[in-house]
């Protein structure tokens, strides 16, 4: 089977509000048994409820923007419903209870809101067993569809001893206020080093991939999910728009063609060249930097977003561009993120996807266009997104324009190009990047931010 494009059918799974305010009501916290109160309840009613808003709307837009393609978002609509029911209505082995519970971390809770917005769909929850070994192995789901990295919920062997296959288990955040529902169908143990031989292509602990696999728990928890509650976000609201959001803004700007960019770097002049090269051949551009957790030693989300916005300001046209965050975790997987990203963007409506030098890598674990090379393993039609690749970009003295070096004759020494490392060391010198490596504008906030 393979995807549609526009990211084929999105997965939804997201309570009703009115099933989500009953179960919330029926799961007891850990204080005593005692059933949250009205005061626990005011802070859950004030979160805007966009998961209405996907139900409701998820079969027009499906319409308009799959042109005909089948719907699933009301089947899991109703299935998600049909098994929350279940759990209200007392049937044994799928009551929550205070036992059955798990605290998520940051990392988990925007795994667990990516796959119930359909940012990761196929996926309906956290992959079992024949998943996650078929991924691992093979870089596909069991059914055939490309999928590349684990989506992943880890415990503890005492925590898991208390958790029954086939029962529910409820998901908090740190402050234990119910976030979803797991509907528990395995509990299996992996190699954590396996894991990151075959994702990372590294055993090395200092690769801050493989440092967070070898933190999580050493069972894992494989089941489909139910979203209760979305945390309410606290940055860039107005750029946080789900995939049936985005898909949905596209139609209405008559974009048929749209390419994805993924960063979690400021935007300087060889990003810009990239862009601006594919919004040649499509008809608008979404810039999708990721927002969730990165490296210690990146550049803030809130300094990057600022910087983004003064470059669409002042060098995008404003009708072709869009901006908005991507709440995922960067997991520094190299070429294995490279198809993961373009997956994830096809379910954001994107047609085609960006990959330039070295995506999503760190440090030296990767060749420079092994993230170009990966794409050849895959069915084209399965992947149901076109990437473009570029080469490394940079500013020509000679040419006196942004090229690369399918375009420029000249020598390296006729190139301006500045590793991350020197330009945060000239930032810290209050030093200013030099305009053909980055806009003034740009230069200006990063300095600001520093």
């Amino acid at each position: 089977m393979s995807l549609p494009p526009h990211g084929g059918t999105l997965i939804n799974r997201i309570a009703s509000p009115e099933v989500r305010d009953e179960i919330l009501r029926f799961v007891q916290n850990d204080r005593g048994g005692k059933v949250r109160d009205d005061s626990d309840t005011d802070v859950l009613q004030g979160v805007p409820t966009p998961e209405q808003r996907h139900c409701e709307r998820s079969e027009a837009i499906s319409k308009k923007v799959l042109q005909g393609v089948p719907t699933r978002e009301q089947r899991h609509c109703e299935r998600s419903e049909a098994i929350s029911k279940k759990v209200l209505q007392g049937v044994p082995t799928r009551q929550p209870s205070p036992l059955n519970s798990l605290t998520l971390n940051a990392w988990e809770q925007s795994d667990l809101e990516m796959i119930a917005i359909g940012a990761f769909s196929p996926l309906e929850g956290f992959m079992d067993k024949s998943t996650y070994d078929s991924v691992v192995h093979t870089g596909h789901l069991s059914n055939g569809l490309p999928w590349t990295l684990p989506i992943v919920l880890s415990t503890t062997p005492e925590k898991a001893g208390n958790l029954k296959e086939v029962s529910d288990v409820v998901l908090k955040d740190e402050s234990q206020h119910p976030l979803g529902i797991l509907h528990l169908e395995e509990k299996y143990p992996y190699d954590k080093k396996e894991f990151a031989r075959e994702i990372f292509l590294t055993e090395d602990e200092n690769h801050p991939g493989v440092a967070v696999v070898y933190a999580q728990g050493d069972v894992l928890l494989g089941g489909k999910i139910t979203l209760l509650e979305r945390k309410k976000p606290q940055q860039f609201l107005k750029y946080r728009l789900d995939p049936v959001e985005t898909r949905k803004a596209f139609q209405e700007l008559g974009w048929k063609t749209v390419v994805g960019f993924q960063t979690r770097n400021p935007i300087h002049r060889a990003h810009e060249y990239l862009q601006k090269c594919a919004m040649e051949i499509v008809d608008g551009l979404l810039i999708h930097p990721i927002v969730g957790e990165t490296k210690s030693d990146d550049i803030s989300a809130e300094v990057r977003m600022r910087c983004y916005e003064v470059l669409m300001e002042h060098y995008y046209p404003k009708d072709r561009v869009m901006l908005a965050v991507n709440p995922a975790n960067m997991r520094y997987a190299g070429p294995k993120e490279a198809i993961f990203h373009a997956i994830v963007r096809k379910n954001y409506g994107c047609t085609h996807f960006i990959v330039g030098r070295d995506h999503a890598g760190v440090g030296n674990y990767y060749g420079t266009y092994d993230a170009h090379y990966i794409f050849d393993n895959f069915d084209k039609e399965k992947l149901g997104i076109t990437p473009l690749f570029f080469e490394h970009a940079f500013y020509c003295k000679s040419c006196g324009n942004m090229a690369s070096v399918k375009t420029c004759p000249h020598g390296k020494e006729q190139h301006v190009f500045l590793s991350g490392t020197k330009v945060r060391e000239m930032l810290r010198a209050k030093q200013l990047p030099p305009v053909e490596f980055t806009r003034p504008e740009v230069a200006k906030v990063l300095m600001e931010g520093s």
